[in-house]
């Protein structure tokens, strides 16, 4: 062979032996980019994988307030100083209530242009255009149970389901059948089911609903028991609300306690009370809260400093139980307008 042909063919091999290395090169960096990539692509999926146990909670706010009155002084508030428009009385709480997921309170009296008046001189009846101002305050739900839903027979009774139903506010402690006020109101916020129960004991006898007949959701020890065991069976957290208590006394009697434990025994998680138109204490039971009284929360009742003021109990519910319990300081104006004090 000449050597010229020789040095040719070393040139050939020389060339292909240096394009096997660039080749393997290549192929090599890629490789590792590959590796890499891939580990990075590990360790992203690894810190965003879902793990229940790390998602946000199911965490919900509720608000409840006291004693809800729209008449006499308070409807003279409202055409004086607020036009007739009965988001008046709301003006300086509505911001605050609309913060929950649920504001709850109890309505003294209902709302109607029915009936007429029993004869009492405290009867209450709300104008009907009053239901405005409760939706425009964001109550979602309000307690029907009390001394005071009678006051104008029990047409006006009715009517108060029907104006409270086309408003959307839902209602507990009061039916058109017994059963039906002794049933749990049930509402979902989130995945999350609250039962709300009302009971009262404080009037006739003749105002407790009959199967036949509307009527109030009266307070035994019976109707508690069975009742918060059905909402025990349908919900994941148990509100029970009483009207019950002395009148202008700031802390519970015996039968408020006895109705309160009971409520806890027969599975209830949360006891809010009122009637007594001043704020009475708290107390924890068996690992539950009791508010006894909330007092007063729209009233005109300005003849004392414990009537014009109140509690706000504000109550979170975390992963479907209830995590915390605090109490706000409410103030009611000379225009009967309640508004936070701390």
């Amino acid at each position: 062979m000449k050597i010229k042909d020789v040095l040719q063919s070393d040139l050939k091999y020389k060339g292909m032996a240096i394009f096997l290395l660039f080749t393997i090169s290549i192929v090599f960096l890629v490789y590792s980019q590959y590796i890499k990539i891939a580990g990075e692509m590990e360790a992203i999926n690894e810190v965003y994988s879902y793990d229940p146990a790390q998602t946000p909670p199911d965490e919900y706010k509720m608000i409840f307030v006291g004693d809800i009155m729209l008449d006499r002084g308070v409807e003279m508030k409202v055409k004086e100083y607020g036009s007739g428009n009965y988001k008046f009385p709301f003006e300086n709480i509505a911001g605050y209530l609309k913060g929950a997921d649920l504001a709850i309170g109890n309505l003294e009296g209902p709302v109607s242009d029915k009936g007429y008046n029993v004869g009492s001189i405290y009867s209450f009846r709300d104008d009907p255009a009053a239901i405005g101002g409760l939706e425009y305050a964001g109550i979602d739900l309000v307690c029907l149970a009390n001394n005071h839903m009678f006051d104008y027979t029990r047409d006006a009774l009715e009517d108060t389901f029907s104006r409270l139903e086309g408003a959307g506010i839902k209602y507990t402690g009061a039916g058109t059948s017994r059963s039906a006020a002794l049933e749990p109101k049930v509402l979902s916020v989130g995945q999350t089911k609250i039962a709300f129960l009302a009971f009262t004991k404080l009037g006739s006898e003749s105002w407790q609903a009959q199967e036949n007949s509307s009527g109030l959701a009266w307070l035994t020890d019976d109707n508690v028991k069975t009742s918060v065991a059905k909402a025990r069976s349908k919900a994941d957290v148990v509100v029970v609300m009483f009207h019950f208590g002395d009148e202008y006394k700031p802390l519970s009697n015996s039968d408020q306690k006895h109705y309160a434990h009971l409520a806890i025994d027969s599975g209830a998680d949360l006891v809010v009370g009122h009637h007594p138109h001043v704020s009475q204490e708290t107390e924890k039971y068996k690992g539950k809260y009791i508010a006894y009284s909330l007092g007063n929360f729209v009233f005109d009742q300005d003849f004392s400093e414990e009537t014009m003021k109140s509690l706000a109990l504000e109550v979170s519910v975390s992963n479907k139980k209830i995590k915390t319990v605090s109490t706000r300081q409410i103030k009611i104006n000379k225009f009967y307008q309640p508004e936070l004090a701390d």
